[in-house]
């Protein structure tokens, strides 16, 4: 069996985080290792708290899966203090795994940054050129890129600008775009377009993570980047189109649809 080790935050209510990312590599019929960087209380109706883990108990959970199931694709979500990402660096540069996924948690829906100015620092300049593939959404490629994403245009440009600093693919996704669901792949100097209609549901808790950890899944199976992300956008889909309604809030996808 194929392995997939997520490492992330923990979310209680299961909707995001290393809880989803357990769920989405389980339906891929992959085995999940996981560890964990921090561990949050929330919910649908939002985050109350967050704590994150000592760099030591980081440093011996990352060693404890890959000396013993070493993982065919690594995802990486949430990160938040530079202990933190110098930690993750180091281990994927003594243990050289395949395959990694960055889910891009840096930036807010409104483009505020979440992490503190060193930790974005460590993060951009020593993690993202360690990944295969980064997934941001449109407003952190603004602000990798420096360029504002109107169209498909100067996502194209933005997606360019990204390419020149990382040698991993680059995948935009459109979940901000207000007209259609369109995610863009740049590979190697190539544009690739995943076409998608906007769903009208408004629990949609988690997509990055779940998306993220789909690529990841279908990379371990051996599947193609290009292959991994088309069928990662499906499983997605799916699960937003199934409108789970659970919670107050920003409610979950289903992460249990069968494709």
């Amino acid at each position: 069996m194929k392995s997939v080790l997520t490492i992330a935050g923990s979310d209680c209510s299961g909707g995001a985080g290393i809880q989803a990312d357990i769920k989405t590599i389980t339906m891929h019929k992959v085995y999940a290792s996981s560890v964990i960087t921090a561990i949050t209380a929330q919910n649908t109706m939002g985050i109350s708290k967050v704590e994150s883990l000592s760099e030591e108990i980081l440093e011996q959970q990352l060693k404890s899966v890959f000396e013993d199931i070493f993982p065919d694709a690594v995802k990486i979500g949430m990160v938040d203090k530079p202990e933190t990402i110098q930690v993750i660096v180091e281990a994927l540069e003594k243990y050289h795994p395949k395959n990694v996924v960055i889910d891009t948690v840096m930036i807010s829906t409104s483009g505020r940054k979440l992490l503190e100015e060193e930790a974005f620092d460590i993060y951009t300049k020593k993690l993202l050129p360690l990944a295969d593939i980064i997934t941001p959404n449109i407003p952190e490629a603004q602000v990798l890129s420096g360029i504002k994403i109107t169209d498909s245009k100067s996502r194209k440009q933005a997606a360019d600008s990204i390419g020149e600093k990382y040698s991993g693919a680059i995948l935009i996704k459109g979940g901000h775009e207000e007209t259609n669901a369109d995610d863009l792949l740049y590979l190697n100097g190539k544009f690739i377009w995943y076409q998608g209609e906007r769903i009208k549901n408004s629990n949609t808790h988690g997509t990055g993570c779940t998306l993220s950890s789909a690529i990841a899944s279908n990379l371990a199976l051996g599947y193609s980047m290009e292959k991994s992300v088309e069928k990662a956008k499906k499983y997605i889909t799916g699960a937003i189109e199934a409108k789970l309604v659970l919670g107050h809030g920003n409610g979950p996808l289903n992460h249990m649809w069968y494709g």
